[in-house]
């Protein structure tokens, strides 16, 4: 299974990080995405065109969505060939918020797509500063 992790530690409370989250056009600004199409509600289906790769968009549904507290955007293929899992998790701490995202593909076609996806390390350390510097703004 291929998976990517970021957690940061956030001076502001999950509230205020979840309306971040939550705000698509404005996770175009500096979270190492062009745009995000459409409404991040339970249910609703989005689209990101990441920086990563801007030829390659990814429709996802909005799956869970527990205010201030978790959301899950998932996509991939039909009959489960390939499915890509993105996780947010915010739990209050001590000063604020503990932040991590996870993104897991699985699936039979997992290690063959998962060749043509770019390594998401860096992207994914680029929106989790960004929301860590506009949530504590």
């Amino acid at each position: 299974m291929l998976h990517y992790d970021v957690a940061r530690q956030i001076g502001a409370p999950p509230e205020r990080v979840w309306a971040i989250l939550t705000d698509a056009p404005g996770l175009a600004a500096g979270f190492g995405i062009i745009r995000v199409e459409g409404t991040i509600a339970h249910g609703q289906r989005i689209k990101v065109i990441p920086q990563v790769n801007p030829d390659w968009a990814f429709p996802v549904r909005v799956a869970v969505f527990q205010p201030a507290r978790r959301m899950v955007w998932q996509g991939g293929m039909p009959l489960g060939l390939f499915k890509g899992v993105r996780t947010f998790t915010l739990d209050p701490a001590p000063h604020g918020s503990s932040f991590r995202m996870r993104e897991e593909c699985s699936g039979p076609l997992a290690g063959l797509i998962g060749r043509g996806i770019p390594d998401l390390t860096a992207s994914f350390a680029v929106f989790a500063d960004q929301l860590k510097r506009k949530a504590e703004a």
